[in-house]
């Protein structure tokens, strides 16, 4: 119970971060705890299958019940989220570049949060990108290794 209520607590009030990023931030960058590289390794990895298109490589990181809040909605399990906004984050993340600006990360137990910071630009669907964002991942060590269970993107204009 007490890490549910942290996972919340950290979810709502922790650093943002954020979605697609394929860049590495800075090491000045980074509050990480060394425990956290590999549950950072699968971020790693699923930001790089979306930007790829291996929507294969981006579900098998990806808890069954996994939870995918993105633009006020929500995607409640993996399949949900395949058949929903896969196909359209693949295709965002393949047209725009995404640099790191900050990131953090820590693990207590079985659960490892990674909380990202950065800007994405480009251009999709003919239009011009240019936009700060926020990510928090919260992943969970499974028997074949750490999965994504949960995933909150956001993103705003720069000021």
């Amino acid at each position: 119970m007490k890490r549910l209520i942290l996972a919340a607590v950290l979810a709502v009030f922790a650093p943002a971060a954020m979605a697609h990023e394929r860049a590495v931030a800075p090491a000045s960058a980074q509050v990480v705890d060394e425990a956290a590289a590999p549950a950072i390794a699968v971020v790693n990895a699923f930001h790089a299958a979306l930007g790829s298109g291996d929507g294969e490589a981006v579900l098998a990181l990806l808890s069954d019940d996994v939870m995918v809040l993105e633009e006020g909605g929500a995607e409640r399990s993996r399949g949900e989220y395949a058949g929903h906004h896969l196909p359209a984050d693949m295709a965002y993340a393949a047209a725009t570049e995404a640099e790191i600006t900050r990131r953090a990360a820590w693990v207590e137990g079985d659960i490892a949060w990674i909380l990202t910071e950065g800007r994405t630009s480009g251009s999709f669907n003919g239009r011009p990108v240019d936009r700060l964002t926020a990510e928090t991942m919260i992943l969970h060590r499974q028997a074949e290794g750490w999965r994504i269970r949960h995933i909150h993107w956001s993103s705003r204009a720069p000021a």
